[in-house]
């Protein structure tokens, strides 16, 4: 079974409102765009995950909330996890290797650093200008697409995928 993963960092946050948490910060205008932008994004591409694993800060479920509602029902199972908050590219990995092997597709939606960290560690190959992209820089809102090699979700790990896509709200005229 091919598996593929696609890593999505949470669009551009709101830092108007000092006296929120971190965790409790909101997307801010240019984020819902970009958020449904890359639903709309997800829709044209028929990207299906058969599983989401998405952080429970408020920025990655509002990133999440308009692929939901591109998503013909039912929706996915969907497990918001405090672990994926500002996790490390360890605890990612160790996330995905204890996803079922019927999971074809997953989603996970995440933070910096470690998500971009954890996406370049992925990427053995695929097209030179967006390997290079991702490894310049993984964008608020931005889409990595990884083919994984043969194998179950635990045998994951550095360099078993190849990068199909990058995708950041510019390409798809946020600005």
């Amino acid at each position: 079974m091919t598996r593929t993963l696609l890593l999505l960092r949470h669009a551009k946050s709101a830092w108007s409102d000092p006296r929120l948490d971190d965790h409790d910060r909101p997307l801010n205008r240019r984020g819902e765009r970009a958020a449904k932008a890359m639903a709309d994004h997800f829709a044209r591409l028929g990207l299906r995950p058969d599983l989401i694993l998405c952080s429970t800060a408020l920025r990655t479920r509002q990133t999440l909330a308009p692929i939901v509602a591109t998503l013909a029902a039912p929706a996915p199972p969907i497990n918001l996890s405090k672990d994926l908050y500002l996790a490390s590219e360890d605890v990612l990995l160790a996330q995905l290797q204890a996803v079922g092997d019927d999971a074809a597709t997953v989603l996970l939606i995440g933070h910096n650093d470690g998500i971009w960290h954890f996406a370049t560690a992925l990427a053995g190959d695929g097209p030179p200008a967006e390997l290079a992209a991702l490894r310049d820089k993984f964008p608020t809102g931005a889409l990595a697409t990884l083919a994984l090699r043969d194998g179950p979700w635990r045998t994951l790990g550095s360099g078993a995928a190849r990068l199909v896509s990058f995708v950041r709200p510019r390409d798809l005229g946020i600005v």
